[in-house]
């Protein structure tokens, strides 16, 4: 029997007295499943072993990451390597330890020989114990990296699966909104047009860099098409060629666009390309067609706008109507009724806030727009046909042969300043924008002209316009453009353009109406649209004065309700004509 080396049974004691007062050892598991207790024999017990330190690895590993920095130290036990968790030995332990106690700690996880296993013996099996403790970390930690690269393939496929259910989500939202799709796209280019950058893109063609002040005289060479092109580009041209400049010499050439001969532009709130559109609507005739109103018997109404109110006449009773936003329509409860009329009302005019109307009792009533106030006086001793009122001064014509002149002044409401003897009935009249003159269009049934023009201030008859009228060409209907020119139209199925400035004896141009219909009525855009009323099947036509020929008709009643036109009006967006039933409507935005 070998003896132990001196020393290591002292240290051997030192260990088994530190392991008693120390924690009891964790019960592990065997090769064959079961729970053995640490200690001798048994197939299996290294195995044991080798699970049990890499447990204590596991914990060292854990401490020392905590920076706690304590060692650990065992004790063999049979030879066969059982042990406990390692904690910081007492300082008389260590003394008696020795080398093995010193190797024990070299190794991070020291074992003393017990039962005749020498100091060499026990290092080897620390040696073998830290092997396998490194084997087993290995082979835990491919395991790990496998469940983790598992759970990844996992996280990806449903990642993937994300998009596919929220693009069939997304069809199926798309099929259910698909009515509304042009809203959507509308809303999307205004979106995209908030978001668009104020500056100009830093690359692109030479055009681009141009000072906008040289960029602007290039394109306003450029037609409607080819603006349109341009602005197809990207979006800072888009935006650049929105410019009103841009579209002012094609707006003024166009039709009903806002813009007088002159250039003045009567519609500044409303962007000029936008007016452009509208414009190729009239000039090709597209436009929806409906009816505004109603009445059950048959009237000669007259009718007049002023902002989003129309003001029309039915038997002795002036109606005032509001709008509704599209313009196309109207509210059906007036706001206002205007009564004072024993007979029909034949015309009126709207100037400062008041309604100046004329009736067939002769009389000439006088209403405030926005108040109850209301006069009427005797005017004529026959009806009233017609009606003016400028720079507070009222002209009326009547049948009784007569034109008068009337302050409006409220102190002298019914004092006639002139009485003029015009030795016809009186059919038209209006006052000149200077308001200096008047012109008044009679029936024509003597030997002088139809037309005459007459000074305001003093009644005396200035010029008469044309000489070659045939008999019965009375003037229906007369305006003033300018204070040089004017336009009539009546019983001989013409329209007439007269120039004070080239000839009083002959019209500048001249349109006749295809079906020698009479001509009730006319209103201009000041520039060159030109619209008429026909006598027959409530037919209006629209004139480019450019060119002779007719542009446009709109036959508005059929053969059993032919009614002749008897009033029209129109804004660049929608026309107004008033029949013997009803009061017609021609939607030109929205055709």
């Amino acid at each position: 029997m070998v003896s132990p080396p001196p020393g290591a049974a002292a240290a051997a004691a030192a260990a088994r007295a530190w392991l008693c007062v120390g924690p009891a050892p964790r019960p592990l598991m065997g090769s064959q499943g079961g729970l053995r207790p640490p200690g001798n024999g048994g197939p299996g017990e290294g195995e044991s072993g080798e699970t049990r330190k890499l447990q204590e690895g596991r914990a060292a590993r854990g401490k020392r990451r905590k920076g706690k920095g304590k060692g650990k130290a065992g004790a063999g036990q049979g030879g066969r390597g059982s042990g406990a968790e390692g904690k910081p030995q007492p300082p008389q332990a260590k003394e008696a330890a020795g080398l093995g106690a010193e190797a024990g700690e070299r190794a991070g996880l020291g074992k003393v020989g017990e039962g005749g296993g020498s100091v060499e013996e026990g290092a080897r099996r620390i040696v073998r114990g830290d092997e396998g403790s490194a084997g087993a970390r290995k082979e835990a930690k491919g395991r790990y990296d496998g469940k983790k690269e598992e759970c990844r393939v996992r996280t990806g496929q449903r990642e993937e699966a994300r998009p596919a259910r929220a693009q069939g989500r997304g069809c199926q939202a798309w099929g259910r909104l698909a009515g509304t799709g042009a809203a959507m796209a509308a809303a999307a280019e205004e979106e995209a047009g908030a978001r668009e950058p104020a500056g100009r893109p830093a690359a692109g063609p030479a055009l681009l860099r141009l000072p906008e002040e040289l960029l602007l005289l290039i394109c306003s060479y450029l037609d409607m098409q080819a603006l349109g092109r341009l602005a197809q580009v990207c979006r800072w041209l888009r935006r650049f060629t929105n410019c009103d400049l841009l579209w002012r010499r094609i707006a003024r050439a166009s039709l009903n666009s806002g813009f007088t001969r002159l250039g003045t532009d009567l519609m500044a709130s409303v962007p000029v390309k936008e007016r452009v559109k509208v414009s190729q609507n009239w000039r090709l005739g597209r436009c929806r067609e409906g009816i505004l109103l109603k009445w059950k018997c048959s009237q000669m109404p007259w009718m007049q706008l002023e902002g989003d109110s129309l003001y029309i006449s039915q038997a002795n009773f002036i109606l005032a109507y509001q709008f509704r936003p599209d313009g196309a329509s109207l509210n059906r409860r007036p706001l206002g009724v205007f009564a004072g009329h024993d007979e029909d009302v034949c015309h009126f005019v709207l100037a400062n806030s008041h309604i100046i109307s004329a009736g067939g009792d002769g009389k000439i009533g006088i209403h405030k727009i926005h108040s109850t106030f209301t006069v009427k006086y005797s005017a004529h001793e026959q009806e009233v046909n017609c009606v003016d009122c400028k720079g507070g001064i009222i002209v009326s014509g009547s049948r009784d042969r007569t034109a008068k002149v009337w302050p409006l002044a409220s102190g002298r409401l019914g004092q006639c300043l002139h009485t003029i003897q015009t030795e016809d009935r009186v059919w038209s009249i209006a006052i000149s924008p200077l308001h200096s003159s008047f012109v008044t269009g009679t029936a024509c049934c003597g030997h002088f002209s139809p037309l005459r023009i007459w000074d305001l201030n003093s009644g005396q008859l200035m010029t008469h316009l044309g000489g070659d009228f045939p008999p019965g060409a009375g003037v229906l209907d007369v305006m003033y453009e300018s204070p040089s020119t004017l336009l009539s139209c009546g019983y001989d199925t013409y329209v007439r353009y007269w120039d004070l400035r080239a000839s009083v004896r002959k019209c500048v141009m001249e349109w006749e109406e295809p079906h020698d219909s009479t001509l009730y009525c006319l209103q201009t855009d000041g520039n060159h649209l030109l619209a008429t009323g026909s006598s027959y099947y409530g037919v209006v036509r629209l004139w480019d004065r450019r060119q002779r020929a007719c542009l446009h008709a709109f036959p508005l009643t059929s053969t059993p309700l032919s009614s002749p036109v008897y009033c029209l009006r129109f804004t660049t967006r929608h026309l107004y004509a008033a029949l013997s039933y009803n009061l017609h409507g021609l939607d030109f935005q929205t055709p």
